[in-house]
C-alpha cells in the first residue's frame, strides 16, 4: 500500500512539472502531456521503498526512432538504486507520441516517503 501511495505521489509531480526545451504552446502542452502519462506507466511498481523524500531531475533525449535515451540521473542524496530503476525503465523505451528528436527535455520527479 505504501509504494502505491508513493507511486502516486511520484507520477503527480513527474506530470506537472515535466518542462520541455521549446516554447509551450498548445501543441507543445499536449504533447507534454501525453508523454507525462507515458513515462508515469513506465515508471509503475518500483519494487522499493523509499526511506527518506527526495527531488530527482531526470535528462533525456528522444532518438531517430523515437526511443527515450537517459542521459542523466541527478539527486542531491545520490540514491544508486533510484537512478538503476529510472534508467532501467526508461531506457530506450519507445513513445507512441512523436516529439522533437535531438533535444534535451528536463524531468524532475520529487520521490516522498510514505514511511
Amino acid at each position: 500500500m505504501k509504494s502505491i501511495k508513493l507511486l502516486l505521489l511520484v507520477f503527480a509531480f513527474a506530470s506537472s512539472s515535466m518542462t520541455f526545451a521549446t516554447n509551450p504552446t498548445e501543441e507543445n502542452k499536449k504533447v507534454s502531456i501525453e508523454v507525462s502519462q507515458q513515462i508515469q506507466s513506465l515508471l509503475k511498481d518500483p519494487g522499493f521503498e523509499v526511506e527518506k523524500n527526495m527531488n530527482v531531475t531526470v535528462k533525456f533525449t528522444v532518438n531517430d526512432n523515437n526511443e527515450i535515451v537517459v542521459l542523466s540521473v541527478n539527486s542531491y542524496s545520490n540514491v544508486k538504486q533510484i537512478a538503476s530503476f529510472i534508467k532501467d525503465r526508461l531506457n530506450y523505451k519507445k513513445l507512441s507520441t512523436k516529439v522533437q528528436s535531438k533535444a534535451i527535455y528536463i524531468l524532475p520527479v520529487k520521490m516522498i516517503s510514505v514511511v
